[in-house]
């Protein structure tokens, strides 16, 4: 089918032209990442939020077309082909197609998230940035050079960095490291430098209260797992930084026949990591589950939440779980270690499977020590409550348009 001028196919105007029924002063914003995986899983809150108080919200991914809840959530989606391979030809293309795009629909806010998608966004609206007054916001999820990485690699990802926030009206970070690390390489002016905990958990759905008995017999039945039988669950997307290896195989060291380790989420590595467990001896106990739409179940019934990553920014899952007073066995690195620094949870070295064994082992046979850094966990997910970060969006998106009081926004 051939593409209109934003490179976008005509299905993807899936709905009626927002246009056409909001008042035409209503602030229009466009949200961008790379994946649609991330829309769904971290923005489809903010455009919820925004679409209710009259905000026209559009959003752009590879995949999004195809992704019912991206779909539904809003306005307009648009196809993107870009990828995170940052040598991909492919992200070339989109330079003209992300400013045709802003163009046609005049956005007054583009609000990008992901590596590869924010250079490419920042770099292809610099000019509209002039000319048209587009507001260009980049959330990192976390920065690609950090401690852990190499110093080749590192300084690349802090040259491209340097170079994209000249195109950027808002550089936002959520954790404490890389607020300090922008600071000091003054990737932006202090006063278009914010930090925000975080995208938000909702600690309505994320809460023991939302989760019945019913409910917990029904997942428990529906996988065959025995009440007495202790759960360990990681949350990830199959990608080589989450480890999922490392979790394998520490789960394979642990001593209790019944113990299950279920992993939810999809990616390109699922199907390694299931010859993994295979050979480790352990493929009937551990569980891949796919994407599931029932995470605070699977929580609620779970010992521990399992994060091994080499790299976070401030990992959702483990703000689901201490929301939900679960106890977290995550690796020692930035954002993680934020999070669980009060003793909401174990950190281990990373690649350290023997530690992280000895985790998995503490919080299955010492229901107690588990029961106390879950209620820790609990007091201190107040502060990343997404209303609180509603609020935040607020504030930025206000600042941005130079509005000091608009019925939009109350």
């Amino acid at each position: 089918m051939a593409a209109t001028s934003a490179g976008v196919s005509p299905t993807q105007k899936h709905l009626v032209d927002p246009a056409s029924n909001k008042g035409s002063s209503a602030p229009r914003l466009l949200v961008a990442a790379t994946s649609a995986i991330t829309v769904r899983s971290f923005l489809l809150p903010i455009a919820q939020h925004f679409r209710a108080r009259g905000w026209r919200v559009d959003a752009m991914a590879n995949g999004i077309e195809e992704d019912q809840l991206c779909r539904s959530g809003f306005d307009c989606v648009w196809d993107a082909c870009w990828t995170r391979n940052p040598v991909d030809p492919r992200n070339l293309k989109m330079v003209r197609r992300v400013r045709d795009l802003a163009t046609e629909h005049r956005y007054d806010i583009v609000h990008v998230h992901t590596p590869v998608a924010s250079f490419v966004t920042r770099y292809a609206l610099d000019r509209l940035r002039h000319e048209r007054n587009v507001k260009v916001v980049y959330t990192a999820h976390g920065f690609h050079f950090h401690p852990a990485g190499g110093a080749i690699r590192n300084k690349a990802f802090e040259t491209l960095e340097r170079k994209a926030s000249r195109w950027t009206d808002s550089l936002v970070v959520m954790n404490r490291e890389d607020f300090k690390a922008a600071g000091e390489k003054a990737f932006v002016p202090l006063g278009r430098l914010r930090f925000m905990p975080g995208i938000g958990v909702d600690r309505s759905r994320y809460s023991t209260l939302s989760v019945s008995r019913k409910d917990l017999d029904h997942v428990r039945a529906e996988l065959a797992i025995s009440q007495d039988a202790p759960v360990l669950l990681m949350l990830a997307e199959f990608v080589k930084r989450k480890r999922h290896s490392d979790a394998i195989q520490a789960f394979s060291r642990v001593g209790h026949p019944r113990a299950q380790l279920i992993l939810a989420g999809t990616g390109p590595l699922m199907e390694s990591m299931k010859r993994l467990a295979s050979q480790l001896g352990v493929g009937d106990r551990v569980r891949f589950l796919g994407f599931r739409s029932d995470v605070p179940v699977l929580m609620k019934a779970s010992r521990a939440l399992i994060l091994p990553s080499s790299q976070e920014g401030l990992p959702r899952s483990v703000l689901e779980a201490l929301s939900m007073g679960v106890p977290v066995i995550g690796s020692r690195i930035r954002g993680t270690t934020e999070l669980l620094e009060r003793n909401a949870g174990l950190l281990v070295d990373v690649g350290d499977i023997d530690k992280l064994a000895q985790a998995m082992e503490l919080v299955i046979h010492d229901a107690g020590a588990a029961a106390v850094m879950g209620q820790t966990g609990r007091e201190q997910s107040e502060m990343y409550d997404l209303t609180h970060l509603l609020r935040m969006h607020e504030d930025l998106y206000k600042e941005l348009l130079e509005i000091q009081s608009s019925p939009s926004l109350t």
